[in-house]
């Protein structure tokens, strides 16, 4: 492989704004395996995140990249799985395609087949067009993908108006925000020169339990979270975990009191619904230890999040403050905001 520009290239990134940003161009923020594509001829990388190679997970991808994208050119973007069930995307199916097995993730390629959504294009043929302003490379992306096919190109506008209907209009999973770029920024790998805003919301939560942090059984590596669903069960929602070290040992001891026997608890091996054990083998936590110790359900934290991915925080929620004025039972569902519902085509551009 030899472009202008190789493998292995740091996405640029962006950093977190309190609202959106006055004149510049506007993106839905998407969250599915960022990925830079280096297409020369028949050879095809995909680079993570992380700069680490990740095209084995996608055959459909790649094979969408030799059909679709030119034969020399190394583009930016996202990779995502739409949803069989509503209009928005699928991340835990997303996850399960990181699979050491090549038949599963074959079988899987073509049973929650992945789409590529690009943003940028860093490399055409024999140039290198991370120095061009953004409003430019944009227009060179917009004249490399054919609409309707495997590959896309995100919606964008120019107008705040249409920003902030965005931001409420494409809330969901894997849509959780927007981005907003200069017209006149360069490429600069690595480095957060965008803007994201983010939806973040506040729910009150029950406390179960908490695991031990990985340092030693004397803090807390994380407060496992619980609401009420309608049939009254406690079902578990997410974590909150940013502490200081400092507070993580004092949290040891300021819980002890309410350490119970997993006999009973809400959430033991008998329990209905999904527990912190029963999600020992989803998402990112192959292979690790998720033990818990189990708290009498009486506690009630404020934790802030951005939004959920089915019955569960997307993301870890952010530790706001201890509610003891509110009752474990009004620790419910119902309190969550349902945002509005949108077409995955509204997302991506037409033209």
């Amino acid at each position: 492989m030899t472009l202008p520009v190789m493998p292995p290239v740091d996405p640029m990134l962006s950093k977190s704004a309190p609202s959106i940003p006055p004149g510049k161009l506007y993106e839905p923020k998407w969250d599915g395996f960022r990925a830079i594509v280096f297409r020369d001829g028949d050879s095809v990388e995909i680079g993570s995140r992380n700069t680490k190679p990740m095209q084995r997970y996608f055959p459909e991808i790649v094979e969408a990249v030799l059909s679709y994208l030119p034969e020399r050119c190394v583009v930016d973007g996202e990779i995502i799985v739409p949803s069989s069930t509503h209009s928005g995307l699928d991340f835990d199916a997303l996850l399960q395609r990181v699979h050491p097995a090549e038949s599963r993730v074959r079988l899987l390629s073509v049973e929650t087949p992945a789409l590529l959504v690009l943003f940028d294009v860093l490399a055409l043929g024999d140039d290198d067009l991370t120095g061009l302003p953004f409003a430019q490379r944009r227009s060179v992306l917009e004249s490399l993908v054919t609409p309707g096919g495997p590959i896309s190109i995100t919606a964008q506008t120019s107008s705040l108006d249409v920003a902030t209907q965005w931001f409420s209009q494409f809330e969901g999973a894997g849509l959780d925000g927007v981005v907003a770029k200069d017209p006149a920024g360069v490429y600069e790998p690595g480095k957060r020169t965008m803007q994201k805003i983010k939806h973040e919301r506040t729910a009150d939560c029950v406390v179960a339990g908490y695991r031990p942090h990985k340092s030693g059984d004397d803090a807390v590596g994380s407060l496992l979270l619980g609401l009420y669903n309608s049939s009254g069960t406690l079902a578990s929602v997410g974590v909150s975990a940013s502490f200081p070290m400092a507070r993580r040992r004092e949290l040891v001891t300021e819980l002890a009191p309410l350490v119970v026997p997993l006999e009973g608890h809400p959430w033991d091996y008998s329990a209905l619904g999904r527990t912190p054990r029963e999600a020992a083998g989803s998402r990112w936590s192959a292979g690790k230890d998720l033990s818990f110790v189990p708290l009498s359900p009486t506690l009630v934290v404020e934790v802030a999040y951005d939004h959920m991915e089915g019955d569960r925080f997307r993301h870890t929620a952010q530790f706001r403050r201890w509610r003891p004025d509110r009752d474990p039972s009004s620790c419910t569902y119902a309190q969550l905001e349902e945002p509005v519902s949108y077409a995955l085509k509204d997302v991506l551009a037409t033209s």
